[in-house]
């Protein structure tokens, strides 16, 4: 009877004491503060420039729409190699700025290109 009462009266030291109290001595932010380093630069990604001058990246254009090229040809070593990198594989869109439906018949073309030996599959070795 003696521990029904200890259990159903005073609360024993637990597991669940100690984190009210490390959550009291934690300090609460206030709305101004960005983290334990303070604010965020101004200027955007990258910080302010230097001379005023603020950082501008150029909207990428699809060179095949541009140059209206309809077909991407398997055979144009030399157009197809812009597109592939030193190691050999195929550069991303988001690298190079190709529409989607033209990366699609760029990797094909690259592929075909491989295949009969016109591209190399990988880059040099090291």
């Amino acid at each position: 009877m003696a521990e029904e009462t200890k259990a159903a009266g005073a609360p024993e030291a637990s597991s669940s004491a100690p984190r009210s109290e490390s959550r009291s001595e934690r300090p609460e932010r206030s709305g101004s503060d960005r983290g334990p380093r303070g604010p965020r630069p101004a200027g955007g990604p990258g910080g302010a420039r230097e001379g005023g001058r603020k950082y501008f990246r150029r909207k990428k254009v699809c060179k095949f729409c541009v140059e209206k090229i309809e077909a991407v040809n398997y055979k144009d070593v030399r157009l197809l190699a812009q597109f592939v990198a030193e190691s050999g594989k195929i550069t991303p869109r988001r690298l190079t700025g190709v529409c989607t439906p033209h990366q699609r018949r760029l990797s094909r073309a690259i592929k075909q290109a491989r295949n009969i030996a016109l591209l190399p599959f990988a880059g040099r070795a090291q």
